[in-house]
């Protein structure tokens, strides 16, 4: 089969390897989508995030895939050949109180498919029964790619955040998550000001449901907000980009009892906690990904509610041009990017 392999420094190999075989507890799983992430830069420069993917040339890519499973390995009594499935990123010790709960990534020896184990930029992967979420038959392999990171992620903030329909919510940073955002806030039937520097991406904005649109450029983005709240403030804000800037603008941005949600990654922000936080006694937490057990939940809200998760997606490639395609969205010159297989 052929598999996508970084040598490092910006290099992308295609390599014939041979197919995996399922062992206890896995399935053999065809790859019918596979989405590019930010993170997975990492290991085309060379510099993993995670574990033994720097490793140069040693580990298949792609933690965001969706397939059929052709084989399954013994013990596996969940799955057949046949399913049609989406493959969670995070593997755990299966012992420990977090992994029994669904949340494998806080595992003390998390480890991340694509980055420790194989992945699915490849024609075939295998990956553990247990960490595959079976997808609705009218839900599209590119869409369950998409919906296993950018729109699960999403989807469980505002969860926790308790958006509905009472909230105006801010969305800051546009790329593939925060606009995943705008489109689940939408679904949860909440009033969206989207919030980025780049028009295109305010434009994808508008196309998936913001109410308003702001860009950080051109105007000042903390009075734009009072202005359309009616001085109120905001019921809640989201911040995607991992700037400081718009770190301290969600903070300054949501009204008393407000609740504010950090998902783009940064090492350092300074606040000011007595004006942001205290007198306002509003409500701040990070989020990352999802439990397992939320999966079915979330692929059902994106087909109840027809989410066009499919309109994240700008750029389509075969395996074969993964040099293409890491570069381009190396580059910037695509938003998500998705390995599709005919």
């Amino acid at each position: 089969m052929q598999a996508v392999i970084f040598p490092g420094d910006k290099k992308v190999e295609i390599q014939q390897v041979d197919i995996p075989t399922p062992g206890q507890g896995e399935v053999l799983i065809q790859l019918k989508a596979s989405a590019i992430c930010r993170s997975d830069m990492s290991l085309y420069y060379g510099t993993s995030v995670f574990g033994d993917g720097n490793k140069k040339a040693s580990i298949i890519p792609g933690h965001e895939p969706a397939g059929v499973i052709t084989e399954v390995g013994d013990g596996v009594t969940t799955y057949k050949a046949g399913d049609r499935v989406a493959v969670y990123l995070a593997l755990g010790c299966g012992e420990c109180a977090h992994c029994k709960s669904g949340y494998k990534m806080f595992c003390k020896d998390f480890k991340c498919i694509g980055f420790d184990s194989h992945g699915g930029d490849a024609d075939y992967m295998v990956a553990p029964a247990e960490n595959c979420m079976r997808l609705p038959d009218d839900m599209n392999f590119v869409t369950a790619a998409v919906s296993t990171d950018a729109v699960g992620t999403l989807y469980h903030a505002q969860k926790r955040l308790n958006i509905s329909g009472r909230d105006t919510l801010v969305m800051f940073g546009l790329g593939p998550m925060g606009n995943a955002g705008v489109m689940i806030a939408k679904g949860l039937g909440a009033t969206v000001i989207a919030v980025d520097m780049l028009d295109e991406r305010l434009e994808m904005a508008k196309e998936l449901g913001a109410d308003y649109t702001i860009n950080g450029k051109e105007a000042n983005v903390l009075e734009e907000i009072a202005r359309i709240t009616n001085g109120q403030g905001a019921d809640a804000a989201i911040d995607c980009s991992g700037s400081p800037y718009a770190e301290n603008d969600a903070l300054s941005c949501v009204r008393p009892h407000g609740r504010v949600a950090f998902i783009g990654e940064s090492k350092e922000t300074t606040i000011k906690p007595s004006e942001q936080l205290i007198r306002k006694q509003i409500t701040v937490m990070g989020s990352w990904y999802f439990p397992i057990h939320e999966y079915d939940e979330i692929a059902d809200f994106i087909v109840k509610k027809n989410l066009p998760v499919e309109k994240l997606v700008t750029h389509t490639f075969p395996l074969t041009e993964a040099e293409t395609a890491f570069r381009l969205f190396d580059e910037r010159k695509t938003e998500k990017a998705v390995f599709i297989w005919e």
